[in-house]
């Protein structure tokens, strides 16, 4: 099977120019300071990070044309979609280990960054394994419908990554402690030298991200086997998931019907890759079905979110107007 590309040389090097020059923004600039990130400049910068992956998908098209364009696109609404999923993760987890929400950039942005080698890494190798071994494909493709169902059946289970066993091996592994030093991920505590509660987190944001990646990139894998295209998709989607974070953090509740979309959406292109040889699903069809599973699931889950503001807001309006007790 093998691999056709549209990425040259000079774009491979002109994107990740691009990228590294946008963390080197992104930190020394606009983070220099520790600052709490508003909701008012997350969604400046998701807008950004959004409008940047539009404009490369523009190029893409103008460039190669229609085909590679839709791909490209669907694999970064793939992408995208899922690492909303990651956000459900990160809030229990900043939440578990009590990460004040000052420091919670500075643990996204390091995690990011290595979530961006370890990605590579994982697309590389799954692009030279899908060349070398044709049938891997069909093991993906039903590795992403087991998951798709399981993310079903477990859509209202609760995440307790704190208490997993490989926080517990961590913990043993890395002497820590409960005390916050400023932004340090060490502190020295009795002349020994501990990690604090920030890299610990930062511990299991990555762990998280590889699971996460175990389904993301096998399910681009079936939009495309384009090295460029899935990589690019799945950079731009990260590099934009810290700014998502401090936008849905308060409102990620509110997604209820979110993970019925997504497992909808990994059985969907799980079977498009174990049928590959058999159904041709072309990629405005693929991107349609996709959009519209997000879509509606997005939209159930508002209007859901909306119905239990007014019931409560009924309830609140009932109790406050009953007659006080009888002394």
């Amino acid at each position: 099977m093998e691999m056709q590309s549209v990425g040259s040389p000079a774009l491979w090097a002109g994107f990740i120019i691009f990228v590294l020059a946008m963390l080197a923004l992104d930190l020394g600039v606009f983070h220099r300071n520790t600052h709490e990130v508003k909701f008012k400049e997350a969604l400046a910068w998701s807008g950004v990070w959004i409008a940047l992956a539009l404009v490369f998908n523009l190029g893409i098209w103008w460039k190669f044309g229609s085909t590679p364009a839709m791909q490209f696109l669907t694999g970064y609404l793939i992408e995208k979609s899922l690492s909303i999923d990651n956000i459900f993760v990160f809030v229990v987890i900043f939440s578990a280990l009590k990460i004040p929400s000052l420091y919670q950039h500075r643990v996204l942005f390091w995690g990011i960054l290595s979530a961006l080698v370890l990605r590579a890494v994982m697309i590389f190798a799954g692009v030279a394994m899908l060349e070398r071994f044709h049938w891997l494909i069909y093991v993906f493709g039903a590795f992403l419908i087991f998951t798709g169902v399981k993310l079903f059946v477990q859509r209202n289970k609760e995440e307790h990554p704190e208490d997993g066993a490989v926080m517990k091996l961590a913990r043993r592994v890395i002497p820590s402690t409960t005390r916050f030093d400023g932004d340090r991920f060490f502190t020295m505590e009795n002349g020994r030298k501990l990690a604090t509660p920030l890299l610990m987190s930062l511990v299991l944001v990555e762990l998280t991200d590889v699971l996460f990646a175990l389904d993301s990139i096998p399910a681009i894998f079936a939009v495309t086997t384009d090295p460029f295209l899935v990589f690019t998709s799945n950079i731009f989607a990260i590099m934009g998931l810290r700014s998502l974070f401090f936008v849905l953090a308060g409102a990620v509740e509110k997604f209820s019907y979110l993970k019925v979309g997504l497992s909808g959406v990994l059985v969907f292109v799980g079977a498009k890759m174990a049928l590959i040889d058999v159904v041709k699903v072309p990629s405005a069809v693929s991107l349609g079905v996709i959009a519209l599973m997000l879509g509606v699931s997005i939209a159930a889950s508002l209007l859901k979110a909306r119905a239990q503001e007014r019931a409560q807001a009924g309830k609140a309006v009932d109790t406050g107007s009953q007659p006080a007790p009888a002394e």
